[in-house]
Formats: structure tokens, sequence, C-alpha cells
């Protein structure tokens, strides 16, 4: 493509060199460079991609577009300075791959939590509907039965626009979106059209990043003010943050929740560990739905599914048939075990706000005690840990503290942060303590995660609830700079078996 129309609305402030040649692609990646191709150097987190510009160019890159005033130049490439190199980045992209996200149906979903239910449900209410349907998100990328691993909740641009082209041309017709506060602040979403676009709700998350909640909040309002065009925007209206954001964005608006002022609510509904069955009061009446998912969290992800279809034009039946095809998403209040075993199950929830929700829908269900095992992942945000270790002292009868994902941390040390939140009158147990009962509320720390799931599984009776969280569907640990295998589901089903075999109580 002519280098020239790539440019096409991108604020140039100076060129050296000709411009009137051929690109062969669209790179920030100066180890993905090929001979024609246009680098674009990017300052990130980590690196500085004006770093990597000779590498660029001894790999081929025949273009280089940066937003440094001084920087070194090649005599074999052209340097092309523009204002801003990520909104340059996401322009280049769209230009190259021809504008995807204009020739599908696109919804993104975005807020602190249930993202990614949130895009299953929609993708099974799609797929009934007899659309062909695309989805990025934090599990996996997927469309048309190819499954790729996910690098970020949300691509980088270039692999954004691209993956919306490779779907198209595909025969996707519909694009489900996770995107993250990352996703909005860096620019990876930039040049895409939303036709709708989800607030789920906000807590704090990210904090490490955004510093406070308003700013964390002015990220997201962003999405529904930045998009080019304006989308539909399905707004949780009983999140305190979802009724500012109405407040201030211009965008024609759906509510969901429970509260009759909602576009789309539900007041009549029933909560069991088998599942939901709720009715849903719409603009053109009420409807019923069955799902075998499990809490009222999970009622709001319903919601807000149900409302982004409606406002699809998608018939009830449908959304109907959708929602109780879905019958699990990956990590998210899994259940992993039989109905003969203690209920265990695997959740995400990594935040103090997410683990709270889970905890308290897991106790409207409760016979017996929750166990809650838990930790906090490292080199991220620290506040949310003494947080986390409160919610779960408070409404678990065992909360038993491991590590997460410590990475270059000490995993010690983050296990220090989170007892902190816990109020210091709670019994601290040690592993010889739990297995030979205990009768009162409690924590304990086991720093090694399978050692604490093992043992949390072994002491549960059968109806008690066991609760793994942080994780979710990773099926690694990391560990310094090191990934390990590590799937918090085999680890209880190894558990679980282990019971089965005599070793449990």
């Amino acid at each position: 493509m002519k280098l020239s129309r790539l440019l096409s609305e991108i604020d140039v402030l100076g060129v050296s060199g000709d411009i009137s040649g051929d690109a062969s692609d669209i790179c920030c990646d100066s180890r993905k460079c090929r001979e024609r191709s246009v680098f674009v150097a990017i300052a990130g987190a980590e690196f500085n991609g004006h770093d990597f510009v000779r590498d660029a160019v001894k790999r081929g890159a025949r273009y280089i577009v940066h937003d440094e005033e001084n920087i070194s130049t090649e005599p074999e490439a052209v340097f092309i300075r523009v204002k801003d190199s990520r909104l340059a980045l996401g322009r280049l992209a769209k230009n190259f791959y021809g504008n995807p996200s204009h020739d599908v149906c696109l919804i993104g979903v975005t807020g602190t939590n249930g993202k990614t239910t949130v895009a299953y449900l929609l993708e099974s209410i799609l797929e009934s509907a007899g659309f062909s349907t695309g989805v990025t998100g934090t599990v996996n990328y997927r469309y048309g039965g190819n499954l790729f691993p996910a690098s970020h909740t949300t691509p980088e641009s270039v692999d954004l626009h691209k993956m919306l082209r490779e779907m198209i041309d595909a025969g996707v017709t519909h694009v489900v979106m996770e995107v993250s506060s990352h996703a909005i602040d860096l620019k990876r979403i930039y040049g895409c059209e939303y036709d709708i676009g989800i607030f789920t709700n906000l807590s704090p998350e990210h904090l490490d990043y955004h510093h406070t909640m308003e700013e964390y909040f002015l990220v997201k309002e962003r999405f529904f003010t930045d998009v080019p065009g304006g989308c539909v925007a399905v707004v949780n209206g009983d999140d305190p943050w979802g009724v500012r954001l109405l407040d201030e964005i211009k965008a024609s608006s759906v509510t969901f929740g429970m509260g009759e002022s909602c576009n789309v609510s539900s007041t009549d509904f029933t909560l069991s560990m088998d599942g939901i069955n709720a009715n849903i009061k719409g603009p053109d009446g009420v409807f019923p739905v069955s799902s075998a998912m499990v809490g009222k969290f999970n009622l709001y992800n319903i919601l807000a599914a149900a409302a982004a279809a409606m406002s699809l034009g998608i018939p009830e039946e449908y959304i109907r048939s959708g929602i109780r095809a879905l019958e699990t998403v990956p990590g998210r209040l899994e259940r992993v075990s039989k109905p003969d075993e203690p209920a265990v199950f695997v959740d995400y929830a990594h935040t103090g706000d997410a683990l709270k929700k889970v905890l308290e829908n897991l106790s409207d269900f409760k016979e017996g005690r929750i166990i809650t095992v838990f930790g906090c992942g490292g080199d991220r945000d620290r506040t949310k840990r003494p947080v986390m270790g409160q919610v779960a002292a408070t409404l678990s009868d065992l909360a038993i503290i491991t590590s997460d994902n410590p990475r270059t941390e000490d995993p010690l040390r983050i296990l220090n942060e989170i007892e902190v939140g816990i109020d210091t009158d709670s019994n601290r147990y040690s592993p010889e303590d739990i297995i030979n009962g205990f009768n009162e509320k409690g924590f304990m720390v086991i720093a090694d995660r399978r050692t604490a799931i093992n043992l949390a599984v072994s002491i549960a009776g059968n109806r008690d609830i066991v609760l793994v969280a942080g994780k979710g569907h990773e099926d690694y640990q990391i560990i310094g700079t090191r990934k390990f295998p590590f799937d918090d589901r085999v680890v209880v089903r190894e558990a679980l078996s282990g019971r089965r075999s005599g070793g449990g109580c």
C-alpha cells in the first residue's frame, strides 16, 4: 500500500525522505519488521520503541514513524515525525487493513468486573440468532472455530485491526470485544467504530496505574466519548459510576439493573446453586430466562447482555436460548466438583469488590462452611491487598492466604500486606490446627498455592463451599519472570480425586 495513503488523516509534523513508496506492513515490535515495513516507535512502560529503530531498519523496515524530537536517523530509512505515535499506529493500522471495524457489528464491553462473562453471554446469544461471532478477551481470542491465546485483554491496535480484518474475511458478522482501561488509555482501540458499548460497573482496580478512582473513571468514560461516530451506551443503572457516566456522555443510552427505572430490569428472580431463573422486563414486555450460572452478580451480567442484544434488535427467543445454552464461563465461578462432593468453585476475582460479590453470593447458598483460598498478584496494585484480606476473613469461615502470581516481588511480603487488612482479633490457624478441626472463624497463611488448595479441599465437608479465587482461567503461575504450568482447576480436580481415594475428610 502507498505510504502516502497510509498517512491519511495522521498529524505529520515532519518528514525526512521520500514517502511516495509502498509499505508492506505495519509493526511496533522491531523483531516483526520485514522488507519495507512501517515501524512505529512507541514509548512503553518497560521499553521505548525509539531505542529499537536501528534493529527495525536492519530487519528491513523502510519507514520509521516516531514522536520524539531528537532521534538518530538511518540513511536507508524514511523518518516521519508525528504528534502521537500511539494514535498514528491505530490510524495506520485502520488504513492498512481497510477500516475493518466499519464492516462488522462491533460491541465493546468495559468495566471492572463482568466483562468476560458478558462477552461469553453475548457470543452465545448472537450464535443462537444465527450470526457468526468473533470474540477478543481475557481468556482467549476466537472466531470460526479458531482459538488463539490472549496476550492482553485487548490487543495492540495493529494486531486488533489485523484480527478484525481476518475475522471479516472468515465470514464473521459480529465481534464482541473486552475493552480494558489500559487499552483505552494506551489508545489500542483507536480507529475502532463501535456500535454498542457496555459499562458493567466500576470498583477499585489498577490503581497502581490510574492512581485514583477519578482517573480510572475518566479513562473508562473516554471509551464512550472518543469513539468515532458514537455508539449506543448500555450502562449499569444501579452502579453509582454508571449513573454518573449517563449524566456526562451524549451517546444514546440503555440502562440495565434491578431498579424499576432501568430500561432492562429484573425484580422477579430466584437464585440457587443450580442457577438463575428470572423474568426480564424490557421495552417490549417481560420474558423468562434460565441460566446455569450462579449468583446475583451473574444476573447483572445476563441483564447487560440482554440489554445489548435488545439494542441490536435480536428477538426474545434467541436471547432466551443463548442465555440458556451457556453453561459456564472458564474460571468465572466455575464449579469444578461433582454433586456428591464439597462445592468447589474457581473464580477470577482478584479485587476486593469482586471477591466480596462472589462470597456474598455464595453465602446465600451456605449450608456448612465457606473456605476461601486466595492471594494477590505481585508487581500490581498493592492497595487492594489488605482490602482483599479483610473481605475474605470477614465473609469466609476460613480464609487461606496464599501466592497468586508473585512475579518479581517477594511472595512473603505480599502475604504480609494481605494480612494487614485482617482484624487483629481474628484466629490465626496453623495447618495442624485446621487438620485437627476448627470451630471458630479464622485465617491461615500457606505460601505454596498447591499446598493451600489441597488443604482446603481435604478439610471440606460435603456441605461446605470452597472458593479458589484470583487466577480463574489462567493455566500458569508467574514466579520471577518465568511462567510455570499451574491451573487451579486441575489442582482442585487432583485434590478431589485424592478425597475419593480415601485421602480426604
